[in-house]
């Protein structure tokens, strides 16, 4: 299964050097990476026709200050952090390896759940496939909705209702490079990802909040996971809790867990956000949830082949934003290339071994297991990150396979074959 994760290590690459090397591994196919290679700079070049391209109110938005060479932020102490509250939002969150909190937090009554997982651009296949769910006239009421980076951000739209699945084409569908990042370092990351910041502030709205709030009031659950870097922890946010405070401060809080969820470390500026612990204020560091996990099910002791706890869902479906087959990719020969393909094969290892214990899980207590994904018979290939036509033909095939009638694998997932052929190169370019 590629796991996309844009592992950005080294300034001063370019950005298609970096599409490259690794966003195989997060948000784009290798191959369109491949295409740009090609190219020349064609990542940077596609980003910065697309700012031209933009109408002139968008182009001129102004970012926010340029961050000083040195940041720094107050100490805490783990004996701090195991007690942290965010200030007026208590108990919205819990450590997602912690049962107890888990339990705490589960929907009442117990129904359907839906997976959603990271992947980046990709993130169109689950856009498409829920829409096209929806279109059928039988996509379900979940009880809870689990989502991860990209995954985080759709679930929002799903948990507040069909009435924003045009929203959701649109989020998927209309976007391109220069509404997710801007091209130049910040003292935390690679590219600045203040355009993205201002994508979730315009998408989610107060009207938005109130209907995610109306639904948590039904006892249903949208969890979204972030990592917290300082604790190196998964963490999981109560987001229907968060919107049923109401107000400008929830609001606020709601969009800074979507971005954070999405702030591929490294790339993304991580997001600070602000705790208080023995009557002491101090900002937590919290960035992409998928540095700990793809997708989240349910804390690991409920996974583990020993486990006497039942997945507390009555059926579980689960979409994943990418391809589960392996496929060929010569990394070239130089550090973020070699860096970016061996992370890659660990995150895509460690998903697949999520997904194998989640789908044994339920076998063990007899709940359906769904499982979709992008099929290798979906060969469009793209030019740049977040290319709309790319995109587009991904939420289409989406689309179509969510509004068949065999939209679900009800067995685990295909294990990783050899490219057919056996040749040694792939035309092209990488392919992982």
């Amino acid at each position: 299964m590629r796991i996309r994760l844009a592992s950005l290590l080294l300034a001063g690459l370019t950005i298609a050097a970096v599409g490259a090397s690794v966003a195989v591994s997060y948000g784009q196919s290798p191959t369109l990476v491949a295409r740009s290679r090609h190219g020349g700079d064609a990542a940077a070049t596609s980003a910065a026709k697309n700012e031209k391209n933009k109408p002139a109110a968008k182009r001129d938005a102004t970012p926010p200050p340029v961050q000083p060479d040195k940041l720094t932020r107050p100490e805490f102490t783990a004996a701090e952090e195991a007690v942290a509250e965010v200030p007026g939002f208590a108990g919205v969150r819990f450590w997602a390896d912690s049962a107890a909190d888990f339990e705490r937090a589960l929907p009442k009554p117990a129904g359907p759940w839906l997976i959603l997982s990271t992947g980046g651009a990709e993130g169109a296949y689950g856009a498409g496939f829920l829409n096209g769910w929806s279109a059928a006239g039988t996509r379900p009421q979940f009880a809870a909705i689990t989502g991860v980076s990209t995954g985080a951000l759709m679930a929002t739209y799903v948990f507040a209702g069909p009435e924003y699945d045009d929203e959701l084409h649109r989020g998927y569908t209309e976007i391109t490079a220069s509404d997710i990042f801007e091209i130049g370092a910040t003292p935390e990351s690679l590219t600045d990802a203040w355009p993205l910041q201002k994508l979730i502030e315009k998408r989610v709205t107060p009207e938005m909040l109130s209907a995610i709030a109306a639904e948590y009031a039904k006892g249903r659950r949208l969890f979204v996971v972030t990592t917290n870097l300082d604790a190196g922890r998964p963490m999981v946010w109560n987001m229907g809790a968060i919107a049923a405070k109401g107000g400008d401060a929830a609001l606020k809080l709601f969009r800074q867990i979507l971005l954070a969820s999405a702030s591929i470390e490294g790339l993304f500026q991580p997001v600070l956000i602000t705790v208080e612990a023995n009557g002491r204020q101090f900002q937590e560091m919290h960035a992409d949830g998928g540095a700990t996990g793809p997708m989240f099910f349910a804390p690991v002791p409920y996974l583990l082949p020993s486990s006497t706890l039942r997945l507390p869902a009555t059926e579980m479906y689960v979409i994943v934003n990418g391809k589960m087959s392996d496929e060929f990719y010569m990394p070239s020969r130089n550090t973020p290339a070699i860096l970016g393909r061996a992370i890659g094969i660990a995150l895509a290892a460690g998903g697949r071994l999520q997904l194998a214990l989640a789908s044994l899980a339920a076998k063990r207590t007899g709940i359906p297991f769904n499982l979709t994904y992008v099929g290798d018979n979906f060969e469009q290939v793209g030019r740049g990150l977040f290319d709309p036509k790319y995109m587009s033909a991904l939420y289409d095939y989406g689309f179509a396979r969510g509004r068949g009638d065999s939209r679900f694998q009800n067995a685990q997932s295909p294990s990783p074959s050899p490219p057919e052929g056996g040749s040694p190169t792939a035309s092209g370019g990488p392919k992982l």
